[in-house]
């Protein structure tokens, strides 16, 4: 199976690497935009990592950073500001980018002319529908065999590069069996998801559908694509979500220098508007024809559940907690957004590992959660159903997949994860594999960059649980 990245943040800063060797090119666009977004990388992950999870931002820049940076890490000086909760950045003495915290929404990219951030006043939250899943403490494995599990999971190979694993959860039946975290985590601490994110807005699109406010067979329609004969406008919000849309914005996955030049790194980490940015992008391929694997794809579709849920921020927020972090009884979530107001659904959600656990649960439920359907009827198998084109990859509908007979469903399979799981899936290492025939959630998180992203060590762990449970 190809290398798969699935944001693709860790060589955003060798970028700067050419204009160090090469200044002719400082004058190159595309250059400038991959400069401008090693900066805008490093201070909106850094300002997350410190204000949002309460990580030391020496150690997260050492684990989740530095490693991105490699050869050229020299060229990249960031300024942490704790009063004004705010990260600076410039790469290759230039191109600085600010990140700023503001509660609710975590960090933002403050570019020139945005508006500013609003103000967040969520609701206290109604009873969770989901039952408590643990307790406070952390849960210890009686099992012995569970524990050599953990063990394994946590360890490092005598040569990098690390696994850096973070956090580990393994629920079954709805209560946790065994977890782990790392020095520095608990509980209660946020992590980043990356594109796991992804998965949240599969679940936000099918309260919608539930409710009856989108089908995913119409068109999205924007403003922008109704000319007469714009091609654009076949494109369905199920060929957004299945990563089959034929708009010509690059693609999110392969761990290349290329990366750092992609239009979709440049619309995560430099662009005010996501989606539009995105919108713009021409048609390549007739929708549903090809499978290529981008962000911009998911930003049209967060915009789409702002604009159902009220058109800002707020609203947003307030339909996302009431909706379903409220009622998983998720309380550790900070869902960010660009500066027009969308959910960066494509890749920026922090979570607890327990409340990543808990989301996978309402999975494993088939979408119903306290007698209550959260999602619709035949939601999880429309999302766990494999996407033509995507076999050598075995994606979904926002959703990685092991069913059908894909050449990277059968190597999973034969890796030791069940045939008929899926997972929310990020950058780094996150994981929340879902197992419905052992009725099991399993979460990995962590800060990995060997690889494929330590999914050999989540296959590990998964066949040793499972030799147990």
């Amino acid at each position: 199976m190809p290398p798969a990245v699935f944001l693709a943040p860790r060589r955003l800063a060798a970028a700067a690497l050419l204009l160090a060797a090469a200044p002719s090119l400082a004058a190159c666009g595309s250059l400038n935009d991959a400069l401008g977004a090693s900066s805008g990388y490093v201070s909106h992950q850094l300002c997350s990592a410190v204000f949002v999870s309460g990580q030391d931002p020496d150690a997260y820049y050492r684990d989740a950073l530095k490693p991105s940076a490699g050869p050229v890490a020299p060229l990249i000086r960031h300024t942490l500001d704790r009063q004004a909760r705010s990260v600076t950045t410039t790469t290759a003495g230039g191109h600085a980018r600010t990140a700023v915290f503001h509660p609710g929404l975590g960090c933002r990219l403050d570019l020139p002319g945005d508006a500013p951030a609003p103000a967040v006043d969520l609701p206290a939250p109604a009873p969770a529908l989901l039952p408590p899943i643990a307790g406070p403490a952390v849960v210890e494995p009686a099992d012995p065999a569970l524990k050599a599990a953990l063990d394994h999971a946590f360890a490092e190979t005598a040569k990098g590069p690390r696994r850096a694993t973070k956090a580990v959860v393994v629920l079954q039946d709805g209560r946790v069996i065994a977890e782990r975290y790392a020095p520095g985590f608990g509980v209660d601490t946020p992590i980043h998801g990356w594109s796991m994110t992804k998965s949240v807005t599969n679940a936000l699109l099918g309260v919608l559908v539930r409710q009856g406010r989108i089908r995913m067979d119409q068109p999205l329609a924007p403003a922008a694509w109704s000319r007469p004969g714009d091609p654009r406008r076949a494109i369905t919000l199920d060929n957004l979500e299945r990563m089959a849309s034929g708009l010509d914005i690059g693609q999110s996955m392969t761990n290349t220098l290329a990366v750092a030049f992609d239009p979709t790194t440049h619309m995560v980490f430099d662009t005010a508007d996501m989606a539009g940015f995105a919108e713009k992008a021409p048609l390549k391929d007739p929708p549903g024809s090809k499978w290529i694997y981008t962000n911009g794809n998911i930003m049209l579709l967060s915009r789409l559940i702002r604009d159902e849920a009220g058109g800002d921020a707020p609203a947003t927020l307030r339909f996302a907690h009431r909706e379903l972090f409220d009622k998983l009884g998720m309380k550790h979530v900070t869902l960010e957004f660009d500066a027009a107001g969308t959910p960066i659904g494509a890749s920026h959600m922090w979570a607890s590992a327990r409340d990543w656990a808990r989301f996978g649960q309402l999975y494993l439920q088939d979408g119903v959660v306290g007698g209550e359907h959260i999602l619709p009827a035949g939601w999880v198998d429309y999302s766990a159903r494999p996407t033509p084109g995507s076999e050598a990859f075995g994606y979904g509908a926002g959703f990685w997949t092991n069913r059908g007979d894909g050449q990277a469903a059968r190597m999973r399979v034969a890796a030791g994860l069940p045939a008929d799981s899926f997972m929310a899936r990020g950058s780094q290492g996150q994981y929340v594999l879902v197992i419905p025939s052992r009725r099991m959630v399993i979460v990995r998180m962590g800060m990995a960059f060997n690889d494929r992203d330590d999914i050999a060590g989540l296959e590990r762990l998964t066949r040793e649980v499972l030799a147990v449970r």
